[in-house]
C-alpha cells in the first residue's frame, strides 16, 4: 500500500497537504513548518536545522507500520527511519501545534489545519490494519 502526502500550502507555522492512498484521495494533512528549504530530502544544509517539535518530516519515502503509541496509548501508524526524528506518528489533532513533528490527518481542510481528525485517524488505522507493506511518500 502506498500513501502519498502532497504538500500544498506553506507558511511560517504550518504546512497543509492532501493524503492519498494508492492514488485515491483519502484526507487532508497539517504538519509543522517545512525546513528542508532546497527540497532535497534532508536537513543537512545551512539554514535547514531541525527545530525540535516544530519541523516537518523531510521530503522522501519511508516505511510505515502500525504500532502501539506510548503517548496516545493506542495503535497508530508510525513513520520509520526519518533521519533526525523519532516516534513519528500519523494521528489526530487540528493544527501544527498538535503535530510535534508528526502528520495530523482530517477530513476537512481549514485555513490553519484540519477538522474531523479523530474519524480520519480511526479510518486510516482500519485501512492499514493487516497490510504488511506500507510506504509513505512525502512530496
Amino acid at each position: 500500500m502506498k500513501i502519498e502526502v502532497k504538500r500544498t500550502a506553506f507558511n511560517e507555522t504550518n504546512t497543509l497537504g492532501e493524503m492519498s492512498i494508492d492514488g485515491v484521495h483519502f484526507c487532508y494533512t497539517v504538519e509543522d513548518k517545512v525546513r528542508d528549504y532546497n527540497n532535497d530530502g534532508d536537513l543537512d544544509d545551512k539554514g535547514e536545522e531541525k527545530v525540535y517539535g516544530e519541523t516537518a518530516i523531510p521530503k522522501g519515502e519511508y516505511k510505515v507500520i502500525l504500532s502501539m503509541s506510548n503517548r496516545f496509548k493506542r495503535i497508530l501508524p508510525e513513520v520509520l527511519n526519518v533521519k533526525g526524528f523519532a516516534g513519528i506518528r500519523i494521528h489526530n489533532g487540528n493544527t501544527a501545534l498538535d503535530s510535534h513533528g508528526c502528520l495530523i490527518v482530517g477530513y476537512k481542510l481549514l485555513n490553519d489545519g484540519v477538522a474531523e481528525s479523530r474519524k480520519a485517524t480511526e479510518d486510516l488505522v482500519k485501512k492499514l490494519t493487516g497490510v504488511k507493506d506500507i510506504t509513505i511518500y512525502i512530496a
